[in-house]
């Protein structure tokens, strides 16, 4: 097999349309924005016929993200009163359903009431039910630590 010798598969070369050759029209049709000489450019993507394109129309700017934010997972207490365990923490949460992950930090919110003594091992408590829990004569073990806050680098001159 020689260099001169090679040739593309049948039907895959073809000619160019030739557009603007020959007479009246030339293939374009009569009239319109297509006709134009120019006119097809303008139908980029998102082009409206003139209208402020979307694109245009959203914010520059996407706003700020927190790289370091904490998401929590949250769980009310009405649902805790009628859970079956006297210990609540993550694992037990994952297995009746409460949570998604077990490995995500999960918030116990003061939404409801308390009426039986629980033990509590999970990230972080709201005020709320914090009062609600004590009151009830349950304890409470956070296993989160705050953040330490990021050190600033100090210029020098």
């Amino acid at each position: 097999m020689q260099q001169h010798t090679l040739s593309s598969n049948k039907g895959a070369t073809h000619r160019n349309r030739r557009r603007g050759i020959g007479d009246t029209f030339a293939g374009r049709g009569v009239k319109g924005q297509q006709s134009r000489v120019g006119g097809r450019s303008k139908f980029t993507a998102g082009f409206e016929g003139g209208q402020i394109s979307l694109i245009r129309r959203m914010p520059k700017l996407g706003g700020f993200r927190n790289p370091n934010r904490v998401e929590f997972q949250p769980v009310n207490l009405n649902t805790l009163e009628n859970f079956e365990s006297e210990k609540i923490n993550a694992e037990t949460l994952k297995a009746a359903g409460l949570i998604r992950k077990k490995n995500l930090p999960v918030k116990i919110l003061g939404n409801g009431k308390l009426t039986k003594k629980i033990i509590v091992e999970v990230d972080a408590v709201s005020k709320s039910a914090r009062e609600i829990i004590e009151k009830a004569g349950g304890s409470i073990t956070l296993k989160l630590k705050k953040a330490k806050p990021v050190k600033k680098v100090e210029k020098t001159q």
